[in-house]
């Protein structure tokens, strides 16, 4: 069995797999250490089952650091129409969703193939290895030692692409953060993204509405996204309020604008042409009607408009444009999509994705400090970070 390699992968995910291919396109020989049993298990997950594998549009601005800058190098070197063009190349049937996120036709099998496929493509040799535990990881003079259960494997690059601790159920773990503490690297204390948010006390009225959904302006901070909101039996979730809550912290408001497209001045413009409509009425003719009826209690606004004094609906409206719940948590790594935090980008070149201070240890995708909004831009970053790597191995 063979030991002794030109680099040593740990985690066969999106980054992993990609870099893999990657260096051994470059005659690297590498091998891939994957704990699980199978090697891309999120990306068969990913989109339903689809893979939402990029988002045309992605740029440093959808991402979020500690700073900000570090994710331009890599995502201008290797963008989402490079990783297009792969697809393409492969025959692999594509459209686009919405918001410039581009899925399979078929299935997120083909993504993990060509994946695969790459990593065959040589000249260099490319070893994947499954159901590898890494029980230590050392290194002497300028060479990283692996060790698992099959034996010690060596190499004078180790790649950490294990990801975050998001979804363990897929296996993930904080395994990352432990290896770059082990180095020396700083670690960004890692915390749930685009994950549903709980609710309580009086905000709880609106779980019972599990199961509602609408379009929606989703406020956290000064983060705004528009897109659905859905209402569950423990809180908020839907695309809208996964995307804000990688902005959203203990103890911060969200903001709900619930008729985006209502033109200020809309409630005393239906009170003129409308007068012996309620509130509720005109409610329910714009938004799901368990959701209208809650609103318009809340609201507590009563009678035909034509009787309601003008400020009661300028206050009313005032509410439906910033609606304000307090989310008293998340629902966790175990329903994050991804992890915000991870090592420490100063840890690391924004070109080559080595660590400063530790010649031939790399760290990309997830385990990194950088986490992209929902819609394909993870998967991106995992691609281009992993480019990155793989043409400096």
């Amino acid at each position: 069995m063979r030991n002794q390699y030109d680099a040593i992968i740990l985690g066969g995910g999106a980054a992993g797999l990609f870099c893999a291919g990657q260096a051994g396109q470059r005659g690297r020989d590498v091998l891939v250490l994957e704990r699980a049993a199978a090697v891309g298990k999120k990306i068969l997950i990913s989109g339903g089952g689809r893979c939402n594998f990029t988002n045309i549009g992605a740029g440093p601005a959808n991402y979020i650091s500690a700073n900000p800058h570090f994710a331009k190098s890599a995502l201008s070197r290797y963008t989402a129409r490079d990783f297009l063009d792969l697809v393409e190349k492969y025959g692999i049937a594509w459209h686009e969703k919405t918001l410039g996120q581009l899925f399979c036709d078929g299935s997120a099998k083909q993504i993990v193939q060509m994946l695969l496929d790459e990593c065959a493509t040589g000249p260099g040799a490319v070893d994947i290895r499954c159901d590898e535990n890494v029980e230590s990881v050392a290194r002497e003079g300028e060479v990283f030692s692996v060790t698992t259960r099959s034996g010690t494997f060596t190499s004078s690059s180790l790649v950490i692409a294990t990801g975050g601790p998001s979804i363990p159920k897929m296996g993930a773990s904080d395994f990352a953060y432990g290896l770059a503490r082990q180095f020396g690297l700083k670690v960004v204390e890692p915390r749930p993204a685009l994950v549903p948010l709980t609710l309580g006390g009086e905000d709880v009225l609106f779980r019972e509405l599990s199961g509602v959904s609408a379009e929606v302006e989703a406020s956290a901070g000064k983060t705004t996204f528009r897109e659905a909101a859905l209402l569950t039996h423990r809180g908020l979730s839907g695309p809208a309020i996964l995307q804000v809550s990688s902005y959203w912290k203990p103890g911060d408001r969200v903001k709900i604008r619930f008729l985006p497209d209502a033109a200020p001045g809309w409630l005393l413009e239906e009170k003129r042409t409308r007068p012996s409509l309620t509130l509720r009425s005109v409610l329910r003719e714009r938004l799901p009607h368990r959701l209208a009826d809650v609103l318009a209690e809340r609201l507590a606004v009563e009678g035909d408009l034509g009787n309601v004094p003008n400020n009661a609906l300028h206050e009313a409206e005032e509410k439906l444009v910033a609606w304000p719940f307090n989310p008293n948590g998340t629902e966790g790594f175990a329903k994050a999509e991804v992890t915000v935090g991870g090592i420490d980008t100063r840890e690391l070149s924004s070109k080559t994705m080595e660590a400063r201070k530790v010649p031939g240890l790399y760290a990309i995708g997830e385990a990194v400090d950088v986490t992209g909004w929902l819609g394909g831009y993870n998967f991106q970053w995992a691609w281009a970070s992993a480019h990155a790597c793989a043409q400096s191995l």
